[in-house]
């Protein structure tokens, strides 16, 4: 291909990413109106947030590998579609279960975007140095998309209502979709692997058992939550077993005795738990307890966004020069300060001191993401990188699922925030943990069992 449609890919594989992930930020800003309208209870809140998560992360390792199988322009089409059409239901549901329903169709849809759009950039950009620059620019659209999320969504539910924040996706997916069908090539795996129906559907009663424990316990009961963590320990037991006996499965479970990999995962589920608590108990305090408007909350959200933006690259040379370990302890520190800061807010507390722990938790969370890919990457076969980085994304979805779920659930936001403190803790520990000798040397043993019986080659993303 041309330079120019080369770019042209890359502008179109973007503008699904920004969708997408604009979904993660965007609805945050108008839950207090949303709840309002339809009568929510918090748990109702915590669902239209989680259904959408939740959906992603069980879904996004199988979209991979289908994209292999029947083709990635094809797949990415029809996430498309479905995700257009999840967003006008979504802004047409009439209540709670219709808009839970709508946001888990919009999560079909997105999870044959992200991963899938990355397999078309590595795809289409064959050399390294552009393969490199294209990637920054992909990784960039995630910065834009946290900034422009809660303010855009706090403008539109001001100036017209919630429902608006959903009618943003309509016009850029059907863009999306017919630039793709014009200008983006059709691509297949040479050797896709095959489908594991039954290990996709053990993730999914794990993450939707463990998730409706957390949510309905508080409002139902200890016995509720009982049965729910019952339900996803044997779920997760039986996907271990299957897993391990199958010659392709859906996760290859070989991969977690490498400590940096399984650091990666703790760390990504940790942080990212981190985030989702942050988004969704600011946006209640500053406007149901506040009082201000869904923009003024939304702007409020800017640093955090802004000093993520900056420190991102940063935290990603570090890595390059010096390794993981250094901006991984550093992020821990940090996320841990900021949840304890949080914890002691009160109704009183100054905009600007409330406005500076928002910095400490944007530099915090932004040194974190570069991290976790490269530590989860650190000393894996080049076939089995595309894998593992595709672990480290359905970690992040997972503990941001989890992060609202556990958040929603806490007795008072000071309990919640002081989660939060204890996730930078864990993130810190684990960034000790794994990143040394003793770590490096579980990756290289690792790296030579997979080098030496490969199990399976999964789809990058």
């Amino acid at each position: 291909m041309t330079r120019r449609r080369r770019r042209l890919v890359l502008l179109i594989c973007c503008m699904s990413l920004l969708i997408v992930s604009l979904d993660n930020t965007i609805v945050n800003v108008a839950l207090p109106s949303l709840g309002h309208d339809l009568h929510a209870p918090i748990s109702g809140l915590q669902w239209t947030v989680d259904a959408y998560t939740l959906t992603l992360a069980s879904l996004l390792m199988l979209a991979g590998s289908t994209a292999d199988r029947i083709g990635r322009r094809r797949t990415f089409q029809t996430g498309l579609v479905v995700f257009t059409a999840g967003s006008l239901l979504c802004s047409l549901a009439p209540s709670l279960g219709w808009l839970v329903a709508a946001r888990i169709v919009q999560a079909v849809g997105g999870s044959m975007l992200n991963p899938v759009a990355m397999s078309i950039i590595t795809n289409t950009f064959t050399d390294r140095r552009e393969r490199a620059q294209a990637i920054g620019v992909w990784g960039g659209v995630v910065g834009v998309s946290m900034a422009l999320g809660p303010v855009v969504g706090g403008l539109l539910t001001d100036t017209v209502n919630w429902r608006a924040i959903f009618w943003i996706n309509v016009p850029i997916g059907l863009l999306a979709l017919f630039l793709t069908w014009r200008f983006v090539p059709e691509s297949k795996a040479p050797s896709a692997r095959r489908l594991d129906p039954i290990g996709q559907l053990l993730v999914i009663v794990l993450l939707g058992t463990l998730t409706y424990g957390i949510i309905e316990g508080r409002a139902a009961g200890p016995a509720v939550s009982a049965v729910g963590f019952i339900l996803a320990a044997a779920a997760l037991a039986a996907l271990i077993v299957w897993e391990l006996r199958r010659p392709e499965p859906l996760i290859d479970m070989r991969f977690f005795r490498s400590a940096p990999f399984s650091g990666a995962a703790v760390m990504a589920v940790s942080g990212f738990a981190s985030l989702g608590a942050f988004l969704f108990l600011n946006t209640l305090y500053l406007q149901s307890h506040r009082g201000l408007s869904a923009l003024a909350a939304g702007l409020c959200t800017l640093p955090v966004a802004g000093i993520t933006t900056v420190v991102g690259p940063l935290s990603g040379r570090l890595v390059g020069t010096r390794g993981p370990r250094l901006p991984s302890v550093v992020a821990g520190v940090c996320l841990a300060v900021a949840g304890w800061l949080l914890s002691q807010v009160t109704l009183t507390t100054p905009l600007p001191l409330l406005l500076g722990i928002y910095v400490i938790f944007g530099v915090g969370f932004g040194l974190l993401n570069p991290p976790i890919t490269n530590t989860a990457v650190s000393g894996m076969p080049i076939a089995q990188a595309g894998v593992a980085a595709a672990v480290a994304s359905t970690s992040r979805q997972v503990g941001q699922s989890l992060g609202v779920a556990i958040a929603g659930s806490m007795a008072s936001s000071a309990a919640a925030h002081r989660v939060n403190a204890l996730y930078g803790l864990i993130v810190l520990a684990v960034a000790l943990l794994t990143t040394g000798r003793w770590a490096r040397a579980t990756a290289e043993r690792t790296a030579a069992r997979l080098a030496e019986s490969p199990q399976v080659t999964l789809s990058q993303g």
